[in-house]
Parts: structure tokens; sequence; C-alpha cells
């Protein structure tokens, strides 16, 4: 199960919506054939697995193991159950049962009614803790949220300013700890930032540093107060505009979809709903301050990388104040990165 677990992440940033699943093929206490789920709309992890199978009479003297129950519908591809079944494998081993509904116990139970001898629960919290994302969509319905933001030794994460014209940001990052922000990019299909940091930084929020594919831009603008030649709207990345009302410039092309919401009620929770309703079902938060402490303050997030660099600032925009569980911390050259993580017990939709 270890090994499904390795091969499931190998399909990071290319299943989503999807969770990422490994499947391992045993006979007698070797691996004959082994597969992951490697993008959305593709195979998945067990057909991957069983193709890889070079002699197909072993299997019906295997076991599977496979990081999530296996599939019982027909969706994009048709049900992995139906597969193994037609393959006459007689044992299968699951890491975690699915939360979608259309699957959850389904998949378990049409392989036992069909004789096949199912174990489940093998590393769960794992498996779990794999595809957290995945469970907390499933369940709540919502996006899963991760805030990001890196702060100087004493404190701050920008210097004081009013404009980029003014002064450019504070570098706070280095080239690896940007780059590693880049890879967290690829993992989520949203990215917000809000009107401030749009207007200060005019951010591009692509994947530059990594290999992978670019969140969809969101930007919250309650006043349309971005200039028509923000990078934001440049039509290379499809953008979310939220605003109070719409824009009607000409320059807004197709890439740029407008959500108008009301500003004097809960803007966070209007934004999630808005963006699930989307089929965005993971979301990065990357700024500014009074963005990123709205969700802390309402505790809407579910995980954090706080990055803390030995750079001094003196003076300049404090970073936000988060609580969390700690589940790493990592050294990197003049920084510290911070991983928390904050209990799913809720919805806080």
């Amino acid at each position: 199960m270890q090994r499904c677990l390795q091969l499931a992440r190998k399909g990071e940033g290319y299943t989503r919506p999807n969770p990422m699943v490994g499947a391992v093929v045993v006979y007698r206490e070797r691996i004959i054939g082994e597969g992951y789920h490697k993008q959305f709309g593709g195979a998945h992890a067990e057909v991957n697995a069983i193709k890889a199978v070079n002699d197909r009479s072993l299997l019906a003297d295997s076991t599977l193991y496979v990081s999530l129950e296996p599939c019982s519908h027909h969706g994009k591809t048709p049900p992995c159950s139906e597969l193994i079944i037609a393959n006459r494998i007689p044992r299968v081993v699951v890491a975690i049962k699915d939360p979608n509904p259309a699957v959850s116990g389904r998949g378990i139970a049409m392989l036992r009614e069909n004789g096949i001898e199912v174990i489940q629960g093998v590393l769960e919290n794992e498996a779990y803790e794999l595809n957290r994302a995945f469970f907390v969509n499933q369940q709540y319905h919502r996006p899963y949220v991760i805030l990001k933001w890196a702060q100087s030794k004493d404190g701050y994460i920008d210097h004081s300013r009013s404009s980029l014209q003014e002064k450019k940001p504070a570098l706070i990052s280095n080239r690896l700890t940007h780059t590693l922000v880049h890879r967290i990019r690829t993992q989520v299909q949203g990215i917000l930032v809000g009107t401030n940091t749009a207007l200060m930084d005019n951010p591009q929020l692509t994947v530059r540093k990594w290999y992978g594919q670019n969140p969809i831009r969101i930007v919250i603008d309650r006043e349309n107060k971005l200039p028509s030649t923000a990078t934001l709207f440049d039509g290379q990345v499809p953008t979310i505009l939220f605003n109070a009302f719409e824009r009607t410039d000409v320059f807004l092309c197709e890439s740029v979809k407008q959500i108008q919401i009301d500003f004097s009620g809960d803007t966070n929770k209007q934004i999630l709903q808005s963006l699930y309703q989307e089929g965005i079902f993971s979301l990065l938060v990357e700024g500014g301050a009074q963005l990123l402490s709205s969700f802390i303050e309402k505790n809407m997030w579910d995980e954090a990388y706080v990055e803390k660099s030995t750079t001094m600032l003196q003076s300049g925009t404090k970073a936000p104040e988060i609580q969390g569980e700690e589940i790493s911390i990592k050294n990197y050259l003049g920084a510290t990165q911070f991983h928390l993580k904050c209990p799913i017990s809720r919805n806080f939709l």
C-alpha cells in the first residue's frame, strides 16, 4: 500500500478534480503490475496496473492493492470494479472508502457480491491525507482552501507602499522558496488575490518556475479599480473577477468572467460558494494581508504555507497571525517554511 501511495502522488496536479490513486498487483509476494491515475479523464489506476501485467493468467491468483475504493459507476471511464471482476482477481486490499456518494461503499459491495475478498483500512490515514482536498470537496461541497505568504524575520510581508510605481515589493522569498511556491500553484485549480495586491504588484499568478498547469486566476475588485493594462486581464489564463457591479469595458476578453457579489455580506463565503459552482475545488490564497487575515479570522482555511525569512524589514505591512497543527518545518537557504493544517471537522459554508 505504501507503493500505491507513492504511485498515486505521481499524478499530483493532473488528476484534479479527481483524486490521486495508485494501484499494485501482487502475485506470490511479487509485484507484477502497477499503475496510477495519470490525468483527469484518463484511465484509472486499477486499469493501468492490470494492463501492466504481462501474464494475465496470474491475475486469478493475485491480490490487487489500491489506495482508494474502486469505482462502480460509469463516468469518463468504465467502472473499475467490473474490470476487476472480469479479470477474476480474487483479493482486493483498499486503503480507504471513496467519499463520493455515487461510489462510496458500492465498489466494495460489488466486489464482495461477486465472491472477491476485500480488505479495507490499510494505511487509511495516509490515504486520507493524500487526498485531503478531494474528501473536503465530496463531504462539504466547497473548495479546499490553502493560504500562503512569506514574511520577514521581524514579522512583515511587505514595505509600506501605495503603488507599484512608488516602490517594488519587498524581496522576502529566495529563488528556491519562490520556485516551491510555483509548485504549490500547480496543485490547485484557482489562485486568489485582493484588490490592493493586484494594484500594487500587478502579478501574473502563473506557473513559470515549475512544470504544470496554470491555475485559474481570481481577483477581488469591488469598485473595478484595476486598469485595463493589468496583467490579470492579458487573456493568457482564464480569470475570474469578483466585483460589486459589472464592468463594461470593452477590453475584457472572453477569458475574463465577472461575478457580482454582495460586499455588505460575508464576501469570503460568497466567493467560495461561487468558485465551487464554477468547478474550482481547490484554492490558493496568496494575498494580501487583509484578505489572508479574513480567511484566518473566519476559520475558513484548511492548509497554510508560511515562509519565515532571515530578512529584516523594520517596518511595513504586518504579517497575518495564524495557529494550526504543524505538519512539517523545512529549512531552506535563509528561510524556514512552516506547513500548517486546520482540523477539518466542520463545513464553514
